[in-house]
């Protein structure tokens, strides 16, 4: 089983909740998007997807849809991103054949192996601060832990997620994360495309 590799650098990876946040995020020339709505189901929840995949199509914006991979699938997503309970039930091997890039959670030594282990597109890695977006398993990994988490990684990209904003992303991405995946930072921004373009300005600095 093998998942394609990602067609651009990750970079700046927003995690939205609606397809109209997905337009703006692709409106905004963010690198990477996420959908990650808990709220729909069935018919809405399938028409939200296409919706994100329209949004993203003839841009440069990479689009993930989280857990629901068989509506991705449908709906021609570039990507689907798992949580590590979720690898047992969804069928890797069918996300594979459809030719959908795959991320998947880590959040241990553990997981990491684990994920590395289906040869994901990528693999997610967090939360690095304590954040308050989701209920998260594990304590707050820190940034030695993630250096040690690229390092395991080898040549799988790495995104790191948790309670990164402005003031912290220098420091996040000298680990040598592949990309920063932020939530509120984005959501909760008075001027999120601003937000965007001073996170994107991060990877020019580092020449």
């Amino acid at each position: 089983m093998q998942f394609p590799p990602l067609r651009s650098p990750l970079k700046f990876y927003a995690v939205v909740p609606s397809a109209e946040w997905v337009e703006r995020m692709v409106a905004a020339g963010a690198d990477t998007v996420q959908l990650r709505n808990k709220t729909l189901q069935g018919e809405a929840l399938q028409q939200e997807i296409e919706r994100c995949v329209a949004a993203c199509a003839g841009s440069n914006t990479q689009l993930f849809i989280n857990d629901y991979w068989q509506q991705a699938i449908a709906a021609g997503a570039y990507g689907v991103h798992l949580g590590q309970e979720d690898m047992d039930s969804a069928d890797l091997a069918a996300i594979a054949a459809a030719g959908l890039r795959l991320g998947l959670s880590t959040h241990s030594v553990n997981e990491l192996n684990r994920a590395l282990a289906v040869k994901p597109s990528y693999v997610a890695s967090g939360a690095v601060f304590a954040t308050t977006t989701k209920q998260m398993p594990t304590e707050p990994q820190g940034l030695n832990k993630l250096r040690d988490y690229v390092r395991q990684a080898g040549d799988t990209p790495v995104v790191a997620i948790g309670g990164i904003d402005l003031n912290n992303a220098r420091e996040v991405l000298a680990t040598g994360v592949s990309s920063l995946a932020v939530v509120r930072a984005v959501t909760e921004a008075t001027d999120p495309q601003a937000v965007v373009k001073a996170f994107q300005a991060l990877w020019d600095e580092q020449g």
